[in-house]
């Protein structure tokens, strides 16, 4: 690994993104317990209350948890600054995220006004601790790499993401809001997806992939300028939709070309890594590039048919984020209690590579990109729909399980005493 340009001693406690780690899968379960007990007919659509609270599952508890955990991590690490009270935040954000979710799935499916009063509350209140800190810690970095590029953009976008993501459910409050919500939804699921999600990935992986698996970085032309293109494309997007729809399918084919070209120099990259050994994160990594292409495909394609295959279109850009971030997790925690336990003294401490069961990891994946691939199936034979549901069920326990067992090694390894004494150099 190289660790050139890291701010290690500026890193938080391990606790504020494991919170975010560990959370993030119970959601997915619940989401594929969601879509088990929905009827299919109900999921064809993207605007049924089925489809939004499955979908919310996903992209708030899992997706969102999971940046907002990575975001905490690395931004002190490659910026060099500090989060203002990063544990309290994290922690009280967390809480409302967690309870603002669960509040909103209860309150949509159940057609419960009061319940989604509590979720705006809440969920507006993590949100927005969380993306007000990380602004405050960007406001003092003196160097913006593009990785710090990346998580400012993305950080903008997510900003917009939930606050039109809060007008949507407070249309299911106020009848007069209503009128305008799949106006806002369009813009708001892109956003999210592409915004934030997207960008941020982007931003990440200039970082990641050099220091993980010694591969080549990125021209330097490409890193200051795919972030802007993809950033102007979403602003063009989101005016042409609303304003010359019959034009939005140019934005759209930019947007497309963007991301195509990051997932084609990304593989090239992986090819050409000095580390040649595989692991379970290169194929998530592969998978979601098929995703992406798949995903982008049908998306223009939508353009001519009415957005018949926009369930389908959802379900493998999905795909590609969840793919990159279930890769991610992979690594980042068992390199977070690597770190973690090295710095406090640590030597006699199980590899990176042994913090997870190598077996269960592939099982875990194999379920996940059958589940997803049935869910596309399932759109037009909806028979096996329960069968690729309970098969997502299984692979989000076997991932939650496959991230205990890496923090159950850094309890254990806490309980013994150091190699090295570290409180000298504290």
């Amino acid at each position: 690994m190289q660790f050139n340009g890291l701010s290690l001693e500026q890193a938080p406690p391990i606790s504020a993104p494991l919170r975010f780690y560990l959370t993030a899968p119970l959601f997915a379960i619940l989401a594929g317990i969601l879509l088990l007990l929905s009827d299919a007919s109900a999921l064809q659509s993207r605007y049924s209350i089925d489809s939004i609270v499955i979908t919310h599952a996903i992209t708030i508890g899992f997706m969102s948890f999971i940046m907002l955990g990575s975001l905490t991590q690395m931004l002190p690490v490659l910026a060099g600054v500090k989060m203002y009270r990063v544990d309290l935040i994290t922690k009280a954000s967390h809480l409302a995220l967690v309870f603002g979710t669960l509040f909103m799935i209860m309150g949509l499916k159940f057609e419960m006004p009061l319940l989604n009063t509590l979720a705006i509350i809440l969920l507006a209140s993590g949100f927005f601790a969380m993306i007000i800190v990380i602004f405050m810690a960007i406001k003092k970095v003196k160097n913006f790499t593009p990785t710090v590029t990346g998580m400012s953009v993305s950080l903008i976008f997510a900003l917009f993401s939930v606050l039109m993501g809060l007008f949507l459910l407070f249309s299911y409050i106020d009848a007069d809001a209503a009128i305008y919500r799949n106006i806002v939804a369009n813009t708001h699921s892109v956003w999210a997806i592409f915004g934030f999600a997207g960008v941020l990935i982007v931003g990440v992986t200039f970082q990641v992939l050099p220091m993980f698996y010694v591969a080549p970085k990125f021209k330097d032309f490409y890193q200051k300028r795919v972030i802007l293109f993809i950033s102007l494309s979403l602003v063009l997007w989101m005016i042409t939709s609303l304003f010359y729809e019959a034009y939005s399918v140019v934005a759209k084919l930019w947007l497309v070309l963007f991301f195509a070209s990051f997932a084609a120099i990304f593989l090239q990259k992986i090819k050409n890594r000095k580390r040649k050994v595989s692991d379970i994160t290169l194929l998530y990594y592969k998978t979601s590039s098929v995703f992406l292409a798949l995903g982008s495909i049908f998306w223009i394609v939508d353009e001519y048919y009415f957005s018949e295959h926009i369930v389908v279109t959802s379900i493998l850009i999905g795909g590609f984020i969840l793919s990159i971030m279930i890769g991610m997790l992979y690594k980042i925690v068992p390199f977070l209690i690597w770190f973690h336990l090295n710095g406090m003294g640590y030597m006699s401490i199980p590899t990176m590579n042994e913090m997870i069961d190598k077996k269960w990891a592939r099982i875990q994946f194999a379920l996940f990109v059958a589940s997803l691939m049935g869910f596309v199936f399932s759109y037009y034979v909806d028979a096996y729909l329960s069968l690729f549901a309970l098969a997502f069920i299984i692979s989000m326990v076997i991932l939650q399980y496959n991230i205990i067992t890496a923090v159950l090694i850094y309890k254990r390894v806490k309980k013994t005493k150091p190699d090295f004494d570290m409180s000298a150099f504290a």
